[in-house]
């Protein structure tokens, strides 16, 4: 577990540097004379508080901040390829509350997510704060092109500081040209309540498990919200309330999205691991791979979109999510009409997808 004073490296974004205080699960890190707040657990330490092992390798006269500035470059992991998708030139964003365990929502904590569903850099802040004036800066980084990233966790305790939430960014492409958005400036007031509703949880198509979701850009269209601000001892109420469930209601929702379908048969299995696809990737580079990837599970879509309620299973695996996320965009912009779903693990294991015809 790092610790004040540490080296560390982001695990799940770029940057880096030193720890110079903890408050709870959120270390602040000092980049370049700003304090950037990062989750404890996103933190990779590079070295220790009071290593000298990189000091007794350099020159004495080389003063500790140029020593640590080497080593950090050196061990930083190679950022993902940026793969541009069709439609992804407008802005997309959405916030999303995951609970750990939707079962004990009135203990559990709730992961806290990002999503950047467009072809632009995101340079970003994340802030709440309650019935006070002032905002508390929750994090504040650069989220990538097509990528969920997660940016914090809350647990009950934290809520009567989330009555409201705010979200300012600026977008822009890295070695290119590309057009200007205008900068985004969204306040949110959340109802707190609904943390302890389960129906108040629900599908989206960005996440794996039901969240609640706050789109904060939609098509490049910035969206405001009106939710009623919930004081605390409301909440305190709801606590000691049981919650109405309705599973009748999503069983419901699920039949509907169900299509209806000319035919049946055996879903066909496509395995887009490069290793299942190809003899050898010698000389590709990883956006290279990923593009053969993509245009495969194209081929195999195009030539089945005729063959209405056509099951198809593509394999793509865990791993670092990125090639699952380039398909469902594909899905979403490219082929609307069709119906999108997990495919069964008994049968596929984690990591694959079920397309069905529409």
């Amino acid at each position: 577990m790092a610790k004040t004073g540490d080296t560390v490296r982001f695990l799940n974004s770029v940057g880096g540097g030193r720890i110079v205080r903890i408050d709870g699960n959120v270390a602040y890190v000092d980049e370049d004379g700003f304090e950037t707040p990062v989750m404890l657990r996103e933190c990779v330490v590079v070295s220790e508080a009071g290593d000298s092992r990189a000091a007794a390798s350099a020159a004495p006269a080389v003063a500790p901040k140029e020593i640590e500035k080497p080593s950090k470059e050196v061990k930083a992991e190679p950022e993902l390829p940026i793969v541009e998708t069709e439609g992804g030139d407008k802005l997309n964003v959405v916030l999303g509350y995951e609970p750990a365990d939707i079962k004990q929502l009135s203990t559990t904590r709730f992961d806290i997510s990002i999503v950047n569903d467009s072809n632009y850099y995101l340079y970003f802040t994340y802030l709440t704060r309650g019935d006070e004036e002032e905002w508390t800066t929750r994090y504040a980084g650069i989220v990538e092109p097509n990528i969920q990233l997660l940016i914090g966790e809350m647990t009950h305790a934290d809520l009567a500081h989330m009555e409201h939430v705010a979200v300012q960014m600026i977008a822009f492409k890295r070695d290119k040209g590309f057009a200007m958005k205008r900068p985004v400036d969204v306040e949110k007031r959340m109802d707190l309540t609904r943390f302890l509703r389960v129906n108040c949880f629900r599908p989206n198509d960005y996440f794996e498990r039901d969240v609640i979701a706050l789109p904060i850009v939609t098509d490049d269209v910035q969206l405001g919200h009106d939710a009623v601000s919930v004081k605390p001892e409301v909440i305190a109420e709801a606590m000691l309330t049981p919650v109405e469930r309705r599973p009748e209601r999503r069983q419901v929702k699920k039949v509907q999205r169900q299509p209806r379908t000319s035919g049946g048969g055996d879903p066909f299995v496509t395995d887009l691991h490069i290793d299942e696809l190809l003899d050898t990737t010698a000389g590709m580079s990883p956006a290279e791979i990923l593009n053969y990837q993509v245009d495969e599970f194209r081929k195999v879509m195009d030539a089945n979109m005729h063959n209405r309620g056509r099951k198809l299973i593509f394999i793509h695996g865990k791993g670092e999510g990125v090639l699952r996320q380039a398909l469902m965009k594909e899905l979403r912009h490219r082929y609307k009409s069709c119906q999108v779903q997990d495919a069964s693990f008994r049968e596929y294991g984690f990591g694959a997808t079920q397309v069905t015809i529409g």
